[in-house]
């Protein structure tokens, strides 16, 4: 049976459209997608690949203000979008938005299940705080199912007494295809983009924002500490920009020998050349929902150094196979990490080759049919 999906959602990410084409592509679904707004300027600087998406959508009118950290996003005619699709099925990522509230009140009103995508982990500092948790628990409640990326969002579900029939697994994906593309070009000229980005022959890599619960203050600390040999032949490059670069910047100017590069924000097609001529990604977080900047480093080939509450972690990262795993505000786990990576070649061929092998089974056609099984599920629980 062909199932009407609406797909409510808050920008129209770059790392999105690949999965949502995927899906829109299976016959099994007449997909529709609702997004809150076309992007978030105040955080992220996407480029929106509109002619690259291939499904139905429409982005609603909005009002959006940011108060210190939170961010607060009003829309209008989130009754009227659902019901002019009148879908079989309603999938929403997220319970921190009015919109969202009012797809589930409107789900419950027309008595078609609702299912929550909800990347929320047990290692979350976020989930710490009572009222935050206090709401989350009302609208989980309320949801007939859940879709979740992986291992660790489905035992924070676990924890919030959810029943296992009710949890179905659609892991994250990117455009594996299009970044292992594009990084074995960039690799074939390779001289030539080192110099237009002004990259060091060897480097660590990080990719995210440039805040303190990233970690990136651990990163400098255990890069200053490492062997002085491995200083002067290992760089290291971040690509991303935040509230943090003055600071880091400072601290980088006092780190000899060594090499930092602040990379800035870069697009995709950019990205994929840091990716390509890296040694290493390395993502030091306190706290991440996924952290799908690994999909894209496994889909270049790269080893990958992580701290073991990235929610992505359990899923994606093998220790001494593909990556290693730290542990997070541990600058100490971090240096025997890099320094481990940075010393053993052929270790990190190894975890190059493991890598790659490893993403090709979180791809955009996975996730696609993991939202085929939740329809099917929500259907027969409906039954």
């Amino acid at each position: 049976m062909r199932r009407r999906l609406v797909i409510l959602t808050e920008i129209i990410a770059p790392y999105r459209i690949p999965v949502f084409n995927a899906l829109a592509a299976r016959k099994e679904v007449d997909l529709h997608v609702i997004f809150l707004a076309e992007t978030d300027p105040n955080l992220r600087k996407w480029t929106v690949y509109k002619d690259e998406i291939k499904f139905s959508y429409e982005v609603l009118p909005s009002w959006r203000k940011r108060f210190d950290r939170y961010n607060v996003l009003l829309n209008r005619g989130v009754g009227s979008a659902l019901s002019a699709f009148a879908p079989d099925v309603v999938l929403c990522g997220g319970y921190n938005y009015v919109a969202s509230w009012q797809a589930l009140l409107w789900s419950r009103m027309k008595q078609i299940p609702f299912l929550l995508w909800s990347e929320s982990n047990v290692q979350d500092v976020r989930r710490a705080h009572p009222i935050v948790e206090f709401i989350k628990d009302e609208f989980l409640s309320r949801c007939s199912g859940f879709v979740v990326p992986g291992r660790s969002a489905a035992e924070y579900l676990r924890a919030h007494k959810i029943r296992e029939e009710s949890i179905f697994v659609a892991a994250n994906a990117v455009d594996n295809e299009f970044f292992a593309t594009s990084a074995l070009a960039a690799r074939q000229y390779a001289v030539k983009r080192r110099t237009e980005l002004g990259l060091p022959e060897r480097y660590f890599l990080f990719v995210g924002r440039l805040v303190r619960e990233k970690g990136v203050f651990e990163l400098f600390s255990a890069y200053a500490k490492l062997d002085k040999a491995i200083r002067e032949q290992v760089g290291l490059v971040l690509v991303g920009d935040g509230a943090e670069r003055v600071r880091l910047e400072a601290l980088a100017a006092t780190i000899s020998p060594g090499v930092v590069k602040f990379a800035g924000f870069a697009q995709r097609e950019q990205l994929s050349f840091y990716y390509a001529l890296a040694e290493v990604l390395i993502l030091p977080t306190y706290s991440d929902p996924w952290g799908l900047v690994v999909n894209e480093a496994m889909a270049c080939g790269l080893p990958i150094i992580i701290s073991k509450v990235a929610g992505c972690a359990a899923d994606l990262v093998m220790e001494n196979w593909n990556g290693l795993l730290t542990l997070p505000r541990d600058e100490s786990s971090l240096l025997g990490a890099m320094t481990k990576v940075a010393s053993q070649p052929e270790l990190r061929n190894i975890m190059r080759g493991n890598s790659s092998r490893h993403i090709s089974h979180y791809s955009p056609e996975a996730w696609s049919l993991g939202i085929i099984r939740a329809l099917e599920g929500s259907e027969v629980k409906r039954d």
